[in-house]
């Protein structure tokens, strides 16, 4: 698809989304995978790009908390009339434990990283906002997960996932964890550098290739 053609349909689907009109987003999501047949390409280039947009008005009092929750409730609902397509029909065994810190409850994002992992064969434990980090520790000690994703939406919350990754690390010594979301857009991937083995991605693309590598090399 054209740049300038996937722009027009992002400014669509933006003002759809504003609007609350879930069937036009619908309906600009099926034509926008029948001229480029990849989701990652569709959550990454209109839906990621269009909840960022959506969450910086909302951050300037443009719009209401009530559009801002009713766009997220739309773009859900999007995600999951396509699932029958991130459904891997090679799966493999291997299992990552996905999650938002406590407090958080924008879980959009990473929930599109779960189907990533999903897409590439993994079995992928989507336990979604504002999870109590003795309750992810308590379900991953059952799963026994190859990796962690954790998502940050919200800057200010970034000393709650400080106080979160010892906690993990204690149980979990070894086990890689992915860090993303929209709050890294004001800073703060320096800080993730003194931990060992968190690993900060920006994009679905850049997790992807960490997955695919893992895939090959452990």
């Amino acid at each position: 698809m054209n740049e300038s053609l996937a722009q027009d349909i992002h400014k669509e689907f933006l003002n759809a989304l504003i609007s609350g009109n879930r069937s036009k987003c619908s309906e600009l999501s099926k034509n926008y995978l029948n001229n480029d047949d990849s989701i990652k390409v569709l959550y990454e280039n209109i839906i990621k790009k269009a909840l960022y947009e959506v969450g910086e008005l909302w951050e300037y009092n443009k719009i209401s908390v009530a559009t801002e929750h009713l766009a997220s409730a739309i773009v859900e609902g999007i995600l999951n009339e396509f699932y029958f397509k991130i459904i891997s029909g090679h799966k493999i065994n291997k299992a990552v434990v996905v999650s938002c810190v406590e407090n958080e409850f924008h879980q959009i994002g990473i929930k599109m990283i779960s189907d990533v992992f999903e897409m590439n064969g993994w079995n992928a434990y989507f336990l979604g906002a504002n999870t109590p980090t003795n309750e992810l520790i308590s379900f991953a000690k059952a799963i026994k997960p190859d990796i962690f994703a954790i998502s940050l939406s919200i800057y200010f919350h970034l000393p709650i996932l400080e106080k979160m990754i010892p906690i993990i690390r204690k149980e979990f010594p070894e086990l890689p964890i992915l860090v993303g979301g929209q709050a890294f857009r004001h800073g703060g991937q320096e800080i993730l550098l003194k931990y060992e083995n968190v690993i900060y991605k920006p994009d679905l693309n850049s997790t992807e290739l960490f997955i695919k590598n893992f895939n090959q090399n452990g």
